[in-house]
């Protein structure tokens, strides 16, 4: 197979969750650049068609389907109307997330922190449970769960947060490991300060991001569409041997020291 070829999505079915925006949205417009019919999905509707208008506007195929991750019976409705409408689903990208507290662990609040377990992990894992089954029948599928570097590091701040970006991490790990006799991959990416809307009290921060940015050997903050290009790799035959992973998408933050220490 030419190499290029190995990128090829033509005739794949995925569905990315949070994708109405920042590193969903980017994602799947890549994913549907490279062939494949795209569920876009996120809790708002119209924002939903809004994206899923302009994957078609550029060419590609797109379905929006509303879905807030939250609620079993939303997510069982995505994957049912997924194979209703399209017949199979090649690739699930869980990207959608919560970070509802901001501060140390011996402050959260029981409710806070069920949220962001439930939300971060759990939902994660009953929507490849509903997924895998007939990614299984065809022997072929790919998991890709969007984690954080907030799961490798500490933080007095996002602690929660990093708990359950860690967790997503073993998650994709046991999926790999119970899944793989299928031929299904699950991996990680684990990106670090992106410009996106949900990491906005950081990026425009101007100290957080003089701080950040000196951190970073390459000098500069993640745009969404540096996550999208490891999606693709990691959705397709070009990552076909990569399994249970974690991709750490950077910019060099936790190698060690920056351009400027």
């Amino acid at each position: 197979m030419p190499f290029h070829k190995s990128f090829d999505l033509s005739g794949k079915v995925a569905i990315v969750t949070g994708s109405t925006k920042g590193i969903g949205r980017a994602i799947a417009e890549c994913l549907a650049e490279a062939g494949a019919k795209v569920v876009v999905s996120s809790r708002k509707e119209d924002k939903c068609a809004e994206v899923a208008d302009a994957i078609r506007t550029a060419g590609g195929k797109a379905l929006a389907v509303p879905c807030n991750i939250s609620h079993h019976d939303q997510l069982k409705s995505l994957v049912d109307t997924t194979l209703d409408n399209w017949g199979r689903i090649d690739v699930l990208v869980c990207n959608a997330a919560v970070n509802p507290y901001y501060g140390p662990l011996a402050e959260i609040t029981e409710e806070a922190y069920d949220k962001i377990m439930d939300t971060n992990v759990k939902s994660n894992l009953w929507l490849c449970n509903m997924v895998l089954p007939q990614m299984a029948e065809r022997k072929d599928g790919a998991i890709v769960i969007v984690s954080s570097i907030g799961g490798l590091k500490g933080n007095n701040m996002l602690g929660a947060y990093g708990l359950s970006k860690a967790a997503d991490m073993q998650l994709a790990r046991n999926l790999a490991a119970e899944w793989g006799h299928a031929n299904i991959r699950a991996n990680c990416i684990a990106p670090g300060l992106i410009r996106t809307d949900f990491a906005r009290a950081l990026w425009e921060n101007p100290d957080a991001v003089k701080r950040a940015i000196a951190s970073y050997p390459i000098g500069r903050l993640g745009e969404p569409e540096d996550i999208a290009g490891t999606a693709l790799l990691l959705a397709s035959d070009a990552g076909s041997f990569i399994t249970g992973q974690t991709i750490v998408v950077d910019g060099g933050n936790t190698i060690g020291s920056g351009r400027y220490s």
